[in-house]
């Protein structure tokens, strides 16, 4: 019977000498003799690997670039090893390939980029992780019995006995520059591969477990993960989460979404009320078109009465008390965090994990009429009306029966939950996954996509995770002579031309319906997000007002319309739902929404589309590291 202990450490010893003498060297090459089978075998489990004399020198490298290092074809310049299992029984392997920096090595590892694939049985290459420098983890790995002090490369399970074939390079970043450093610089890392048993152990158990007791504050209801940035990373349904709060009776875990998935308004004029605003709808709308519905198998991950405190609250950040169990309380499957909550992620700092540099709702209301509490891009706090729109960050309590199953937390390899881990989704009908998992789509460097929903019923509508690039810069344009989108205005002829042809190509162009009905119901300042497609907020009957073409935009408050992350390329973008005569909404940089003069605003274009129901995944589990591959 196997142990639940039971870890298998694989070896591959991949000595990579770097001897960087002069610019005028030539590329590298890897130096390497014949091919040594290796297997170690452990219990009933059995992993075998192939090397090349344990040996690989790397000689008269140069400072190259991330295009040229990760395609290097030529006999010698890349390193294939395999990895395998034969497993005896019912039972699910962890593993996980990492690197280790051995010997005195003189060149230091930030210079150092390394970069894994895997073949395919047609002999492609899928990449597994995007080509990264040389860093070791702070924390070991639980799940797959990684140490800390490695670099993670992959992490992966095996579920019978199958072979994956990886190919590894190395070369030196191409920011180094070698003037004046002396040449004969050395670099070696070991190749490790760890297997352990998967054991699914409870949420709240791995967090705490795995979260210092410095980062832990316990108000004697909850106990809150503070800090910066610690390692409370979730993925489920397709999103990243953090992990806010264990419930300390109830052994609950709080998760809060870690960027905004929309961005609408909280409520009419005359209420700053949670229960039966717009956001409260949002957030639980069991129709395609909100966050609940689009969620995985919600009443088996997700507490469905969950408890939110909705209470009045004027007081400055970190002056703020936990607000009574006798106060406002809504009972919904969705909420949103309320202030003392963001304030106990880290003691009333504004730098703590919680503030993502986006501008988002809190579930807190400021008084009675007017005002509810926003967070600021600089982790500060502002009451704002509740008929702006902003940002939305969904929060959901997972149930205490919820297991995690793979994963170390971190942003790279975040937790992954039982029955929602999936592996060898090869052969998959992407129409059966889920809002917000990565696709790669397209040609040049608009190239990943994410599920926003399956609102026509039979396929897949997905949108770019940002505005276009060309050649690097960002593409704007206006919006056209009219509000209303059409394959003919200034914005739509680019999406329905140029874009098909230039940025998505014949091969994906193929996967797109030929027509998709876009919704223009006009939404004016504090209206609801449904009239963007019904003709009132009952959601029963859909706007006359549309148009019909085969690449659109975004809707105000559909799916997948917020911000997904801070980076330079974050710019203010168009979504398609008019807000007067004159004016279309936007979606701001930092995730606060508007309106714009359509004829004369040049802005950002995030496009969206519909795939045709027989789109089929070939690779990949989904994330931003692994995205879906199509056929």
């Amino acid at each position: 019977m196997k142990k639940k202990e039971n870890i298998i450490i694989i070896a591959i010893l991949v000595i990579m000498l770097i001897a960087i003498i002069g610019v005028s060297y030539a590329a590298f090459n890897f130096s390497q003799q014949g091919n040594v089978p290796n297997k170690i075998t452990t219990g009933s489990i059995t992993m075998t690997y192939e090397e090349s004399d344990n040996t690989i020198t790397l000689g008269n490298a140069l400072p190259t670039t991330d295009a040229t290092g990760t395609t290097r074809l030529k006999e010698g310049e890349y390193f294939d090893f395999t990895v395998s299992s034969e497993i005896t029984g019912e039972v699910n392997i962890n593993y996980e390939i990492s690197a280790k920096e051995v010997g005195d090595g003189t060149i230091d590892g930030s210079n150092i980029k390394l970069y894994l694939t895997r073949l395919t049985e047609d002999g492609t290459e899928e990449q597994l992780m995007s080509p990264e420098v040389y860093s070791e983890e702070t924390s070991e790995n639980t799940y797959t019995g990684r140490p800390s002090g490695e670099m993670s490369l992959y992490t992966s399970s095996m579920n019978s006995s199958e072979s994956n074939n990886y190919r590894l390079r190395m070369y030196v970043d191409e920011n180094y520059n070698p003037q004046g450093d002396g040449g004969g610089l050395t670099f070696k890392v070991q190749v490790n591969v760890y297997g352990k048993d998967r054991v699914a152990e409870p949420v709240s158990d791995v967090l705490l477990a795995n979260i210092p007791e410095e980062n832990q504050f316990d108000d004697g209801y909850d106990t809150f993960i503070t800090g910066e940035d610690p390692n409370n990373y979730v993925w489920y349904s397709g999103k990243l989460w953090r992990a806010v709060s264990v419930n300390n009776s109830v052994k609950t875990t709080k998760l809060v979404t870690q960027w905004n998935i929309s961005t609408i308004a909280y409520n009419e004029i005359n209420s700053t009320a949670f229960e039966g605003s717009y956001m409260e709808s949002w957030l639980n709308d069991t129709s395609v078109d909100g966050f609940l519905s689009n969620l995985r198998e919600p009443e088996n991950f997700i507490v469905m009465d969950a408890k939110w405190n909705a209470t009045v609250d004027d007081k400055e950040l970190g002056s703020i008390t936990r607000p009574s169990d006798d106060g406002t309380i809504v009972e919904d499957a969705v909420g949103l965090l309320n202030v003392y909550e963001y304030q106990s992620s880290n003691n009333g700092g504004t730098d703590g994990y919680l503030n993502n540099g986006l501008e988002w709702w809190t579930l807190t209301p400021n008084d009675f009429k007017a005002n509810v509490v926003e967070v600021r891009p600089n982790g500060g706090i502002n009451d704002i009306i509740k008929t702006y729109s902003t940002g939305t960050r969904p929060s959901i309590n997972l149930k205490s029966s919820v297991k995690i199953v793979n994963g170390d937390g971190t942003i790279n390899n975040p937790y992954r939950l039982e029955e929602d881990y999936d592996t060898n989704l090869s052969g998959t009908l992407l129409k059966n996954r889920y809002s917000g998992e990565y696709i790669k789509f397209g040609t040049g460097e608009n190239t990943l996509y994410r599920i926003v929903s399956h609102e026509n019923g039979i396929g897949t509508k997905i949108t770019s995770i940002e505005p276009l690039k060309d050649s690097g810069k960002l593409k704007r344009s206006t919006f056209g002579d009219t509000v209303d989108y059409s394959s003919t205005n200034i914005i739509g002829t680019f999406l329905n031309g140029e874009y098909l042809t230039n940025y998505i190509g014949n091969d994906y162009a193929n996967m797109i319906e030929d027509t998709t009905t876009w919704y223009l119901g006009t939404v004016g300042n504090g209206m609801s997000y449904k009239l963007a497609k019904y003709i009132d907020t009952t959601g029963n009957t859909l706007t006359s007002s549309t148009t019909s073409a085969k690449v659109g935009l975004l809707r105000y408050g559909e799916l997948m319309s917020g911000q997904f992350e801070i980076s330079e390329n974050n710019t203010t973008y168009w979504l398609l739902t008019p807000s007067n005569s004159e004016r279309s909404h936007y979606v701001s940089d930092d995730s606060f929404s508007g309106a714009f003069d359509v004829k004369n605003m040049a802005i950002g274009i995030k496009p969206s589309l519909n795939l045709k129901q027989n789109v089929v995944i070939t690779s990949g589990d989904g994330t931003k590291n692994n995205p879906f591959t199509l056929s």
